[in-house]
């Protein structure tokens, strides 16, 4: 509709059923601020009764027609035009005020959605709007009224959680409360005579649903005035008259004006539900309570008294005229009442001196009647009598009232869907019962007990009263009736005295009643219990303590019973052998008294003796042959209680024949002539009704149980006194104990019965219940234990007699299943005390734990066999039932896996938790799944039903039952989570979730064959007739299983992919999330799932974020009516989930204060979103250019967190009915602020990571708006320092965990903590006093201990220890999310904080500070171990953003040297050893954190100690001793990684590996490790050398081993860096000899590429590795490296390793002479490139360390000279590549994509391209630089040649001792590419690298030339380039000058002869062999030797002079550019010299 307005109006958000709901006791969800003010801006409509909603007017109107209207609130509504239309048609609609037709449209539309189905053409939408909205204006009509009655209620209670608002607020509503009752009496009438409205009369459907809400109304008017006469408004006579009046006028609310449209079954009900309440008002206001306590009437009270009623005459009379006009039986309640009000006043008369004539002659004209003088009857005895007549029938209407109306059965209100607010709320049968004196109090003391004619029908409406009811409706009169009735006088107690006088011979009148009377409501065998009503009645603590104090009154009554009544035979009190004697007293008023006496003293049952001559008076009359008798002797009724259920065993087993086998079941008899005389119950003459000896036993059970149920102290009393046997018995004999008793009828019923006979089932089930009640006893709970074990009868097959066999088959014909659920009950008793008693077995009595998980095993087995998998097969009778059968079993899976989580090793009972995990996960079959995912999928159809036929007892049931499956789903997918990894395939469970099953309609009209699970799971969450925790629970499951899903590969099903309508669903979300009073655990909830969806569904995600799938609807393919009713919405566009949290931004700074848990939920779905800002650019681009947005996010990363609260409990308090630590809610509070800061910082780094980078290097960073806001605080070093000082401090404290685990190990040796770890998702876990280990578990453990006084204290000191636990948990778990963002934060802003000026500065102080505290770590363990990488971490982000530097100033440096230092304590801590992390002994190891450090630290003090006077003495020595212990520390690490390497492939292992080689190789640098020899050492003390070659021959050094990994990583595990570590050790020289040492040469012979290179086949790229380098290529150079590094380091000192290596030049021969046969014919690559480089290298190392020509190596020439030999056939290639650039760069090829890409931007080349052109970066930079890489290997391939030929020693020695034999180069001046390379090939060679020089040294010495192609590269500038063509200049001079002097002075000089010989050189491959003698051919003449000789001398002498020439000033210039200041000397004129003096004068 329109725009949501800047501030929120409760009048729409909150509806008055919601406001109900907070005022009855669930005000969880609002303050009582906002409680106050949502009512006061409502006091209007609750004040106007008649019209709460108004009438239409012009002011309303014209506001509304205006487009804009404020609401009593204060806020303004926009108002849009759809928005005007359907506010004027629903106002004239409903008659009612335009406004208020606005609030009640907006309402709708927020707290309930407009969800228009089924739209069809012959409604209009206005139609449908109206049709729509009428429930929900009938239900908020019906509420409005309902609110006033928690005000009410509250208002006269002080301990009410709302008497406060109630006091506050009530009399601003109804300042005066007669008035307010009268108007309302006035609005009833009406109400009754009003007919229906002309626009719905002619819609029947409508106009009874009309008459129902108008008669609800009514109804819910008289609930209102019942609660407002209560307390609030005086009972004053004129009120009370006209109440009366309406009462007697509308003849109890039957007469209406439209009964006709009343005669359904719901418009009877809500009239018999009137009619009830007006019974219950007109006693209510007769007050009888105070007219009863009133020693005098004053009949003339002062002005200021409180109105009474009696006080006034006119009213009284009033009263009494209507009340005797109306005597039928509908009015007896208020016809008794009255009579009692009479009887009072009666009293008051005769007693007082001060009436008023006028009153005293009305009371005796009407007290009493004309008469005979004193023998006239009372008016009020004679209304008495009447009343309890039996032909008024008051019993039978109380009993109804009792038993079968809403108004008092809970049951009965749910099954018919009563109207009534509160049904059986204890204020209504306080009125019966009188508040201490009411309706049956009354009849009492009007006429004696002994005389009320039904009797046994008052019994029947006594337990009504008082037991047939839930417990918190009665406990509270059965404590008025125990501690003040009682004591009121006998008239009172009277009905207790007359059925004990009766006892034991009527036995069941007594036990029924004191059954009643113990508080603790109706039994499950009551047809009016269900067990619905008896989850809805949990009692309160304080209601267990009262029903604790009935149960005592009832067995401290019992215990001591003052009578003992007999039933004796007249016979016996005469003639010789008489027992009794009549003794016969003075005559008296009444006549003689007779009383008995007995002669003997007589046993009785139960064990006591009555002594002789005991009186007894008669109870009946004395004319037959037997008289009751009742004895005045003390005895004890609960040994009667046993001696009946004795009784009933050992009758059944006789009437068996078996009584001689059961003989010791009885008490022990005594002989004939034995004293005293023994009677059994027999004797006593004990009635037994058609009930039989069964029911006798059945109310004994039930007396019993209903005492010690739930209350173990007094159980025990009671058991130990069934125990103590009677001090005067003489035999030996004990009667058997209860739990015998117990389990003998049990058996004997369950094993000698029929099932289709069965007729026990109230007395199986209260035998069950009793054993159920005493497995809470620990002393007598192993008896019930071992009495299961031995007996089949319970959890026996079908076959065998028994429960299966027996029970079950009867209740499946009869379609009821008490026995069934009472079994269930004795089953999960049984479970809760296994588990409870677990910390109570002692540990060498593990018998008994192993005896109860064998019975809990067959209990589970028998229920899952026989119930759980049959149960939806059966019939029923209440569908409840089969609600309640599947609610028990799944609570008791639930409760099973809570108490023994399988994912704990060390659990109580595994094989139990196993067995059902087992049967709902790992062993799943469909008949176990299916009665979970059933009852959801079909529950929205079964529910909708329930409501529609009105059976809400039933419908609470299956609410009940959903709540139970949802938990136990929620517990089974949690744990498959726990225990699977990714990529597992979905359990059966969530198969079935995300199948289609049966299921019919749901909560929308739309009807379907079969539903989806999942689409049911999202709409409980959103509806609001399933109560508040199923939404909850459902949401749970579905993050659960949202969560469990992403983890299914390779295609996890998606959650909207079953969701029936996407969009809808989401905005139900949406819409709970923005209600500010919504439930806030659902709330969160709520977040906490889109958050997940976000980041795992995308799909979802789009909804969430964007609102839609993004997917164009096109417009023709739209419905017509569809379009329209999109169209006719009128809404700018629906609040997304964005939305939502922006606009709750804007308030944050409250949710800060006041919730900081929601606001920690919204910001962690915005830092998900802005993770996956990619895919929802374009909805989050609008935000991220919200100043307003980032101002506030900055703030929340700014803002303080302030001081931490103590977290040491020491005193608990109660938070919403449950204990907590008193320090548990500013626990809480800090964390989740915490938390928030923590989301706040990641946003702000993810934003930064959103930024777009530059598309080139020059153009500026652009700085994002997020950035700007929190740049000031990196500016500001003081705000930086508090807020990382902040994030990385820690509060933790081990000794907590250690205190309590010594304590337990102490006290409760059983019980270890991590048995009560929480198992629930961090998510869905709250901060607090229950994070980290469930309190609710503890609780259940020790339960049983807090029985015993003596461990009350252990146990309440373990439980203040564990909230200690929980709170310091709570708090580190949020410092830990701070810190971890703060590092994200700072790898984000890295290329922003580096360029901030001064900031390094800061950063060093802040990294030296951290550190220091990092040294100072004490505390030990894992968590610490956690704390201590995360802190490391930071440490790491604040070291990367102060990253190297080429200038420090003082201060930097002195920090720096204090964070080297404090490095070293951290590396050296004991407290945290980095060893433990190596060996991966932690969760979360540090070491690599820390190695990175390491790296820092030592790389920078290298560039330091390069400076000049930077570190003196003290600070080198500081980082010495950090080198030191950091190199022996990382030796040993790397021995370790190579070991474990060898074992298993591990990704963690490389990355170990790659970090320590990388610190080694720093630390291990000349610069900065002065001597080798403690490392070298090291080395070799640890073999790591060694190892690592050992772990190099065996590893795949390709990776082809796991191709998928290869394919991500682009590299081998392992090799890479095993040849990193060993090319930094062959850097240094003595670690090359030590290297050399170890057998290198035979591990880079034998390893898994060996084969490969040997054949020649490792190719620069890998099939199966595209767009990457072959990893074995580079491994491969990477070994030709190595050796070639140990060679040079070696030198010729250490020939022998020269030799050696030698031999891998055969080895890989075919792999070298690949290389070095490169040709201009064939493509290059980079890589080959470096191939190239790298043998001509290992040659060059071969030649260098070759030993002198005077003592030569045969296998080393030999490589030499093959060497040679290609080498000058490369030569060729090369000068012709270098030559023709344009031809070399068309023959590159890239590898890589960075390669690829450079390539796309180099332009093509022109044909006229020349090598000097390629330095020009503008046009060529990839060409020029592989130009340069070639001048590189050409220079590197001539000076191996000058080496190999000793061009030195030509230049330098004599001439006979040339090595003329290497005189390898022709002296001709041909260039033939196909030909080795002559003189004339070096002088071209030489030509173009002089002019590409002379280029060079003309340009500036820093200008460049290629940019770098990667981040290990560096810019190629013209100096590099220099230095690289002068060198190769310089080799070819050389080079040519050498060889021409060589060839010309061999002896035997024939170039023919040379020219056949290098031919058939060229053609060898790399292989050393001897040479072979070859035929020549005839030699020419000396003469033709000398001419060729004297002319190539001349022509070849005379080029390279003229080269030489030409050389020398281009040298001189480039000396400059080389910055060669004092150059040792001038090549050229070497060379010139020697060629004249060599070459040209000899040829001359």
């Amino acid at each position: 509709m329109s725009g949501e307005p800047s501030k929120r109006s409760s009048l729409i958000d909150v509806t008055y059923q919601q406001l109900h709901s907070f005022l009855s006791g669930q005000p969880e969800g609002a303050t009582r601020e906002q409680l106050t003010q949502v009512i006061t801006s409502r006091a209007a409509q609750l004040r106007n009764i008649s019209k709460p909603y108004g009438k239409p007017n012009d002011s309303s109107r014209k506001a509304v027609e205006s487009g804009t209207v404020t609401l009593s609130d204060g806020v303004k509504l926009q108002v849009d035009d759809v928005a005007k239309e359907f506010t004027t048609v629903l106002s004239k609609h409903f008659d009612i005020d335009e406004i208020q037709a606005l609030i009640l449209l907006r309402s709708f539309l927020y707290n309930e959605g407009l969800h228009l189905n089924g739209f069809k053409s012959d409604k209009t939408l206005l139609e449908e709007l109206i049709a729509a909205i009428t429930p929900f204006y009938y239900s908020e009509r019906l509420f409005a009224l309902r609110t006033l009655i928690p005000l009410f209620r509250a208002h006269q209670n002080a301990e009410d959680p709302v008497h406060v608002i109630a006091s506050e607020n009530l009399p601003k509503i109804i300042p005066d409360g007669r008035v307010f009752a009268g108007e309302l009496i006035d609005e009833y009438l009406r109400k009754t005579s009003e007919g229906v409205p002309n626009n719905l009369s002619a819609d029947p459907r409508a106009a009874s649903r009309w008459a129902k809400q108008n008669c609800k109304e009514q109804l819910v008017m008289l609930e209102v005035i019942f609660w407002a006469m209560w307390g609030y408004v005086p009972c004053e006579g004129p009120l009370v008259v006209k109440l009366y009046e309406a009462s007697y006028d509308t003849n109890l609310g039957s007469s209406q004006q439209n009964t006709t449209l009343l005669l359904d079954d719901e418009g009877a009900q809500i009239l018999q539900d009137s009619a009830a309440l007006w019974i219950l008002i007109t006693i209510e206001v007769l007050e009888l309570e105070r007219v009863a306590e009133l020693d005098s009437v004053e009949f003339s009270p002062p002005p200021d008294h409180v109105p009474f009623y009696v006080t006034s005459l006119d009213s009284v009379k009033r009263i009494h005229t209507l009340v005797m006009a109306h005597t039928g039986s509908q009015y007896a309640c208020a016809y008794l009442a009255w009579a009692f009000v009479l009887s009072r006043l009666h009293v008051n008369v005769q007693e007082s001196t001060e009436v008023p004539d006028s009153y005293r002659s009305f009371l005796e004209s009407t007290i009493s009647p004309p008469g005979r003088g004193k023998d006239r009857e009372l008016t009020h005895a004679l209304m008495a009598r009447t009343a309890l007549s039996g032909d008024v029938g008051l019993f039978n209407l109380l009993l109804t009232l009792l038993t079968s109306s809403p108004v008092f059965v809970t049951a009965a209100a749910w099954r018919t869907g009563s109207t009534v607010t509160d049904p059986n709320a204890i204020a209504f049968r306080s009125v019966l019962k009188g508040k201490c004196l009411g309706l049956l109090m009354s009849m009492v003391e009007l006429v004696p007990v002994e005389l009320i004619p039904e009797f046994d029908s008052f019994v029947e409406v006594w337990i009504a009263l008082f037991g047939r009811s839930e417990s918190r409706s009665v406990v509270g009169i059965c404590k008025q009736f125990w501690q003040h009735d009682w004591h009121q006088g006998i008239a009172r107690r009277a009905i207790l005295d007359v059925a004990r006088s009766r006892f034991p011979i009527h036995f069941r009148s007594l036990v029924r009643l004191l059954r009643a009377l113990t508080g603790s409501g109706f039994l499950d065998t009551d047809p009016l219990s269900t067990t619905a009503s008896a989850e809805y009645s949990r009692i309160s603590d304080g209601d267990v303590a009262d029903q604790e104090i009935c149960s005592r009154h009832v067995f401290y009554y019992m215990d001591k019973l003052p009578t003992f009544s007999l039933v004796i035979p007249v016979s016996s009190c005469s003639g010789p052998n008489a027992v009794y004697e009549k003794v016969q007293y003075g005559p008296s008023a009444s006549g003689p008294g007779l009383i008995y006496k007995n002669i003997r003293a007589i046993r009785l049952p139960g064990g006591s003796i009555m002594p002789p001559r005991s009186t007894g008076r008669l109870l009946s009359s004395d004319g037959g042959d037997f008289v009751a008798v009742c004895w005045e002797h003390e005895n004890n009724g609960w040994k009667v209680v046993i001696d009946v259920l004795t009784e009933y065993v050992t009758r059944r087993r006789m009437y068996v024949g078996t009584a001689d086998l059961y003989q010791d079941v009885t008490f022990g008899r005594t002989g004939p002539g034995s004293v005293p005389l023994t009677l059994r119950l027999e004797d006593v003459g004990m009635e037994i009704d058609d009930g039989g000896d069964e029911a006798l036993a059945t109310d004994a059970l039930d007396l019993i149980r209903s005492v010690i149920q739930d209350q173990p102290g007094l159980a025990e009393e009671l058991l130990e006194a069934l125990e103590i046997n009677d001090a005067s018995s003489t035999n030996d004999s004990h009667p058997p104990d209860l739990v015998q008793l117990t389990t003998m009828i049990l058996e004997e019923a369950l094993s000698r019965s029929q099932a289709r006979n069965f007729l026990r089932t109230q007395l199986v089930t209260s035998a069950m219940s009793v054993l159920s009640a005493l497995l809470t006893l620990p002393k007598y709970s192993r008896r019930v234990w071992l009495y299961i074990r031995s007996t089949s009868v319970l959890f026996s097959s079908n076959q065998a007699p028994g429960f299966a066999s027996v029970a079950l088959a009867a209740e499946r014909v009869s379609g009821q299943y008490t026995m069934t659920l009472a079994l269930l009950h004795l089953v999960q008793k049984l479970a809760q005390e296994a588990f409870a008693s677990v910390v109570m077995i002692p540990a060498d009595s593990q018998r008994l734990s192993q005896v109860k998980e064998e019975v809990l095993l067959r209990a589970a087995n028998f229920v899952h066999g026989e119930i759980w998998v049959e149960h939806l097969g059966w019939k029923y009778v209440h569908l409840g039932d089969r609600f309640e059968i599947g609610r028990r079993i799944s609570s008791l899976y639930s409760y099973i896996l809570v108490q023994s989580p399988p994912a704990i090793g060390n659990r109580p009972y595994p094989v139990l938790s196993q067995a059902v995990i087992d049967t709902l996960v790992h062993k799943a079959a469909s008949s176990s799944i299916l009665p979970l995912v059933s009852a959801i999928a079909t529950s929205p159809q079964t529910l909708g039903s329930l409501y529609a036929s009105r059976h809400l007892g039933d419908a609470r049931r299956l609410i009940f039952l959903l709540e139970s499956h949802l938990q136990l789903i929620r517990l089974v997918l949690n744990f498959k989570q726990q225990t699977s990894l990714q990529g597992t395939k979905p359990s059966l469970l969530e198969q079935a979730l995300c199948s289609r099953i049966s299921g019919g309609a749901g909560f929308s009209d739309s009807a379907r064959a079969r539903v989806d699970p999942v689409d049911v799971l999202a709409t409980f969450v959103k509806e609001r007739n399933v109560g508040t925790v199923v939404p909850l629970e459902a949401m749970k499951v579905l993050h659960a299983l949202c969560s469990s899903l992403s983890m299914v590969a390779p295609s996890p099903p998606t959650i909207v992919g079953h969701l029936t309508n996407p969009e809808a669903t989401v905005a139900s979300l949406v819409r709970i999330v923005q209600h500010p009073y919504d439930d806030l655990p659902l709330r969160i909830s709520v977040w906490n799932f889109i958050t997940l969806a976000v980041d795992k569904e995308p799909a979802l995600a789009n909804l969430f974020v964007a609102g839609d799938f993004h997917i164009p609807i096109s417009e023709g393919k739209e419905k017509a009516p569809d379009k329209t009713r999109r169209d006719s919405k009128g809404q700018k566009g629906q609040m997304t989930t964005l939305d939502v949290a922006r606009v709750a931004l804007e308030r944050w700074k409250d949710l800060w204060e006041a919730n900081p848990q929601l606001l920690a939920s919204i910001l962690q779905f915005l830092y998900v979103v802005w993770q996956h800002g990619h895919e929802h650019k374009a909805r989050i681009d609008v935000t991220r250019q919200d100043e307003e947005f980032w101002s506030r996010i900055a703030a929340i990363a700014r803002e303080e967190l302030g001081p931490y609260p103590d977290y040491v409990t020491h005193s608990t308090l109660v938070l919403d009915d449950e204990r907590h630590s008193g320090l548990h809610e500013a626990v809480a509070v800090q964390a989740y602020r915490g938390m928030a800061k923590s989301y706040a910082v990641r946003i702000l780094g993810q934003d930064v990571f959103l930024q777009p980078r530059p598309t080139s290097p020059d153009a500026p960073l652009p700085k994002p708006l997020s950035y700007t806001k929190l740049a000031p605080i990196f500016k500001a070093e003081e705000q930086l320092n508090e807020s990382i000082l902040e994030a990385v401090s820690s509060l933790y404290d081990p000794s907590l965990y250690d205190a309590v685990t010594e304590y337990l190990s102490e006290i409760f040796p059983s019980l270890s903590l991590e048995q009560i770890r929480l198992q629930d998702p961090f998510v869905e876990r709250e901060f607090g006093d229950n994070f980290v280990f469930s309190l609710k578990l503890l609780r259940s453990r020790l339960q049983l201990c807090l029985m015993d006084d003596e461990r009350v204290s252990d146990v309440e000191e373990v439980e203040k220890q564990v909230m200690s636990i929980n709170l310091n948990m709570s708090l580190t778990h949020s410092q830990i999310a701070l810190a971890e963002a703060w590092q994200f934060l700072f790898r984000q802003l890295l290329p922003f904080i580096r360029v901030e000026p001064g900031i390094r500065s800061s950063l060093l102080t802040l990294a030296a500070t951290i550190s220091g505290d990092l040294a100072r770590e004490k505390r030990q363990g894992e968590v610490v171990a956690t704390i201590h990488g995360t802190r490391l971490g930071v440490l790491l982000s604040i070291l990367e953003a102060a990253w190297f530097t080429t200038t420090d100033a003082a201060a930097d440096v002195d920090s720096f040297i204090t964070l080297v230092s404090n490095v070293h304590m951290i590396l050296l801590n004991e407290a945290q050893p980095l060893s433990q992390s190596f060996l991966g002994k932690l969760p979360l190891p540090f070491h690599r954190t820390l190695l990175q450090i390491l790296y820092f630290v030592v790389r920078q003090s290298r560039h330091m100690a390069r400076q000049p006077k930077v570190f003196n003495a003290s600070k080198r020595l500081t980082v010495t001793e950090l080198v030191d212990a950091t190199v022996t520390l990382v030796v040993d690490a790397l021995r370790l990684t190579f070991d474990s390497a060898r074992t298993r492939l591990d990704l963690d292992l490389d990355r170990d590996m790659e970090l320590l080689v990388a610190v080694f190789e720093q630390c291990t640098r000349p610069d900065i490790c002065s001597s080798s020899l403690p490392w070298l050492t090291k080395c070799q003390e640890t073999d790591v050398i060694n190892s690592s070659l050992d772990l190099l021959v065996h590893s795949d050094m390709v990776g082809q081993s796991d191709l998928p990994l290869l394919r991500i990583r682009r590299i081998p595990l392992y090799s890479p860096h095993i040849l990193l570590f060993h090319m930094a050790l062959v850097s240094i020289p003595s670690g090359a000899e030590r290297f050399a040492s170890e057998g290198v040469i035979a591990a880079f012979s034998n390893n898994s590429l060996s084969s490969t290179i040997s054949s020649g086949r490792v190719d620069v790229v890998l099939p199966e590795l595209p767009g990457e380098r072959n990893p074995a290529h580079r491994s491969y150079c990477s070994m030709l490296a190595i050796i070639s590094g140990v060679i040079s380091s070696l030198g010729r000192q250490h020939q022998y390793f020269t030799t050696a290596a030698c031999g891998i030049v055969p080895l890989y021969g075919k792999q070298i002479s690949r290389a070095l046969s490169w040709s201009i014919g064939d493509p290059i690559t980079l890589p080959l490139l470096e191939e190239m480089e790298q043998v001509v290298n290992l040659f060059y190392a071969i030649a260098e360390s070759a030993p002198p020509l005077t003592n030569p190596d045969p296998i080393i020439t030999k490589v030499l000279r093959v060497f040679g030999t290609h080498a000058l056939v490369l030569l060729q290639q090369l000068n012709y590549a270098l030559t023709h650039p344009n031809h070399l760069a068309s023959l590159l090829e890239p590898v890589t994509a960075e390669e690829r890409a450079e390539m796309e931007k180099e332009p093509i080349a022109s044909a006229s391209l020349s090598s000097v052109d390629m330095v020009d970066l503008q046009k060529h930079p990839l060409t020029a630089r592989l130009v340069h890489r070639v001048f590189k290997l050409c220079n590197l391939v001539v000076s191996t040649l000058l080496s190999t030929s000793h061009a030195y020693d030509v230049l330098l020695g004599e001439q006979e001792d040339w090595p003329v034999h290497e005189a390898l180069i022709v002296p001709h001046s041909k260039v033939v590419l196909g030909e080795p390379a002559s003189v004339g090939t070096l002088l071209e060679l030489a030509n173009c690298s002089l002019d590409v020089l002379r280029n060079l040294v003309n340009r500036p010495a820093g200008q460049a030339i290629a940019p770098p192609t990667s981040l290990k590269e560096v810019p190629l500038n013209v100096r590099q380039a220099t230095l690289t063509v002068r060198q190769n200049l310089e080799a070819l001079l050389i080079y040519a000058v050498t060889q021409l002097a060589m060839w010309l002075s061999k002896p035997d000089f024939d170039p023919a002869v040379a020219d056949m010989e290098t031919d058939e050189q060229t053609s060898q491959a790399m292989e050393v062999r001897e040479p072979v003698t070859r035929g020549r051919a005839p030699r020419p003449s000396l003469t033709l030797a000398e001419r060729l000789r004297r002319g190539m001398t001349g022509e070849m002498a005379a080029d390279l002079q003229a080269l030489l020439t030409r050389s020398k000033p281009v040298f001189t210039k480039s000396d400059e550019v080389l910055e060669r200041k004092h150059a040792s000397g001038d090549l050229t004129q070497v060379l010139l010299r020697f060629l004249n003096e060599r070459v040209v004068a000899p040829a001359a």
